[in-house]
């Protein structure tokens, strides 16, 4: 996915013990009861930087123990907490406490100070007696960037200052040297680095030295006292990226079922994706999904182009959204140090570089720049969104407008991005850029099976078919649009087919299967690894090897029963907790679902009952993880009764993750929209195992559509 695995911090909880909220460029990660203790991953953070770090509660004279815990939504926590040993009559309880963190998107006023997150208490007293207590609250604040929390690391606390109300903190090098009752107010402070915290109601102490808020608490038989913190950041005037304001660009989509996983599954995506919505800060008419939270919530290229046109039966205006504000960015030069050419659609964006230290074992230390444009895949996944969005329904003129691009787009793959061998590869020519740059971008995720790692070049054996695709479906849209070089594209794209079918197939003692890569010697890099599900449905496979590839999926050393490992069990690297060398990721496993029903509606033998496996397993691990999809979690096979391993740093929720939920019921109902030949085709997925699903808000172009599937065909409701 994205920059590669993130350190697993010494301090525990591990990330996928921590409960993340959402709301983009917000998001928070808490632990058990909702604290914060300065240590490990755990703050809320915006704009990459962590603005809270420490938030911990106490009653004087109590013990504090956390009972429940729970997401409200993407963008809030709920927890209660039992005060043992104030005002218990007997054994059970009497006084309570319920903490909820809501994260705010306020990133759209003018003012300069941000709202980031509310922290509300309430306690309830059950007691028979009066209840007099103190509660405080001590806050802390880092402004630790957020690559370095991802590396384990931490600056150490800033000190705070008393203010009216509460309590702020000045990031080094701060101009701003006033420390004073109304120092709150100062809004047009030259200093961009302040984080203010407000009580309310107004405290009786507060200690900076602490960082410590009080207020005496007194409660009759029955009363319940509130109290909040709201916690403030001045923009840093580098922001890349900005929140919705509560507006989205995503559709609503209901799936009634008989299994009911499926509703769940896409229920709880659904908030998540919205949590992960974000806009331009240059046109904030456009929208896009921020890969995922906690490490990645900014624009990515390949993971906000595969989210968004996962998300096309949602409608088109996310795809719209995505690829206008790719295309701004677009590459104009030759730079080895961002590694930007002409006609490149980035990797990803950030306010300021990233340094990374630990991924997956590399030794090499990795400094990312702001715009970054290591990627191989993203320029012909962005090509195919927008013929994908096209046939979807996307405005003709909106289309029109990104020609420019697209044939800019087209022109870097033949230009730039082939090898001498004629395929689409990638090497990291800056020294400190990552050097696997497909979407297994771990520094180990190609690997013989051996366990030997391949050297780069690399030619990844997807990465050929999204550019096959690409080809053909820029050439659909050239035609359509009256541009010439239609038939130079299909040409190229056939030859890129045979080179591809007289290099990469090769065979093991279970028969021949597409290798998953080609390395700098031109040699096949023979590992079964699930990258050939993503050449399904790209229309450079035949019809026998569609049908080899599919068996190859299906097999017991490839489907977990959780869903599709990344590399086969077979494998000598192979291992359930490795990143990309035998665990499972939800969106890989919907890419090869896609195209495994494309074949399936091809006649392809083996596929439909492939992709219904993959399914299920898909089902059972939302189930397992409580609808909210993980990017990735453990290849160990599913048992009877059993639940998915998470893995440790898994971030969630993620775009095309979440994503998965809604390619899931559209492989299902089997929709093929074609708008601008006024025509749309349902080819539902063969076996009828999901017979009477109703799914409610397809759109298609500016239609709603709503559908059921009954004995294997699908109607079209309210017609």
């Amino acid at each position: 996915m994205t920059d590669g695995p993130a350190e697993i911090p010494v301090q525990q909880p591990y990330l996928h013990d921590l409960a993340t909220t959402v709301k983009a460029p917000v998001f928070g990660l808490s632990a058990t009861g909702g604290a914060l203790n300065g240590r490990g991953v755990a703050g809320v953070f915006a704009d990459d930087r962590r603005v809270l770090s420490v938030s911990e509660i106490a009653l004087a004279g109590a013990q504090l123990v956390p009972i429940a815990d729970e997401l409200d939504g993407a963008d809030a926590t709920r927890s209660v907490l039992v005060a043992r040993g104030l005002g218990e009559d007997g054994a059970d309880p009497a006084v309570s406490v319920e903490r909820r963190r809501v994260l705010v998107d306020d990133t759209g006023n003018d003012s300069g100070s941000q709202t980031v997150v509310r922290e509300i208490l309430e306690i309830r007293s059950a007691s028979r007696r009066r209840v007099q207590t103190t509660l405080s609250i001590t806050l802390g604040c880092d402004l630790a960037e957020i690559s370095t929390v991802k590396s384990g690391h931490s600056p150490g606390a800033l000190p705070a200052e008393a203010i009216r109300h509460g309590l702020q903190w000045i990031g080094h090098g701060s101009e701003n040297s006033e420390n004073s009752e109304n120092s709150d107010h100062s809004e047009n402070s030259k200093n961009r680095d302040i984080v203010r915290a407000i009580a309310e109601p107004a405290p009786t102490a507060v200690d900076a030295a602490t960082g410590r808020i009080s207020w005496p608490v007194d409660l009759e038989p029955g009363e319940v006292a509130r109290f909040s913190i709201e916690v403030r950041a001045t923009a840093t005037g580098t922001s890349v990226v900005t929140g919705t304001a509560g507006e989205s660009a995503l559709g609503d989509l209901r799936v009634d079922s008989g299994d009911i996983r499926i509703g769940r599954f896409v229920e709880r995506s659904l908030a998540d994706l919205r949590g992960l919505e974000l806009r331009d800060p240059s046109a904030p008419e456009d929208h896009f999904l921020g890969a995922g939270a906690p490490w990645f919530l900014t624009l990515f290229g390949r993971d906000s182009l595969i989210a968004a046109r996962m998300l096309l039966p949602l409608g088109t205006r996310l795809a719209a959204g995505t690829l206008r504000t790719l295309a701004r960015r677009q590459g104009t030069k030759t730079d080895p140090e961002t590694a930007e050419q002409p006609g490149k659609i980035l990797h990803e964006i950030r306010r300021a570089p990233a340094g990374h230290d630990a991924f997956g074992g590399d030794e090499r230390l990795l400094l990312l720049p702001s715009t970054y444009y290591g990627t191989v895949d993203a320029t012909p996944l962005w090509i195919m969104l927008l013929h994908d969005a096209w046939r979807w329904g996307m405005p003709a003129d909106e289309v029109g407008k990104l020609l420019d691009p697209l044939e800019a787009a087209l022109v870097w793959m033949r230009d730039h991005g082939m090898d001498d061998a004629g395929f689409l590869s990638y090497v990291d020519e800056s020294g400190h850029g990552l050097a696997n740059q497909g979407w297994k971008d771990s520094h180990d995720s190609i690997q013989f099976v051996d366990g030997r790692i391949a050297s780069a070049p690399l030619a990844l054996s997807e990465v050929q078919g999204y550019a096959y695709e690409a080809a053909m479906g820029g050439a659909a849209l050239l035609d359509a649009f009256g541009r010439p070089g239609a038939e130079e594209w299909r040409t190229w794209a056939a030859q890129l087919a045979a080179r591809f079918r007289a290099r990469f197939w090769i065979s093991d003692a279970d028969g021949p299967f597409p290798a998953v890569a080609l390395d700098r010697d031109g040699k096949p890099v023979d590992t079964v690894a699930s990258n050939m599900g993503h050449l399904l449905g790209t229309g450079m496979l035949n019809h026998e090897e569609s049908a080899l590839v599919a068996a190859r999926l299906g097999s017991a050393a490839m489907a977990s029963g959780y869903g599709l490992r990344t590399m086969a069990t077979s494998a000598g690297g192979y291992s359930p907790l490795s990143y990309h060398g035998g665990s499972v990721w939800t969106h890989d496993t919907a890419m090869a679902v896609l195209g495994l029903a494309r074949a399936a509606s091809d006649g392809v033998p083996g596929a439909a009952e492939s992709a219904h496996a993959l399914i299920d397993g898909l089902l059972e691990a939302a189930a397992g993880f409580e609808y909210r999809m993980p990017e990735l979690y453990a290849g160990s096979p599913a048992r009877p009764g059993g639940r998915p391993t998470p893995y440790p740093a898994s971030c969630r929720p993620q775009a095309w993750a979440a994503a998965a939920s809604v390619a899931v019921v559209s492989t299902l109902v089997g929709i093929r929209p074609d708008v601008p030949g006024d025509a749309v085709a349902f080819q539902p997925l063969p076996g009828g195992v999901w017979d009477g699903l109703t799914a409610h808000g397809f759109r298609v172009g500016a239609q709603a559509v709503d559908v059921r599937v009954e004995s294997g065909d699908v109607r079209v409701l309210g017609s």
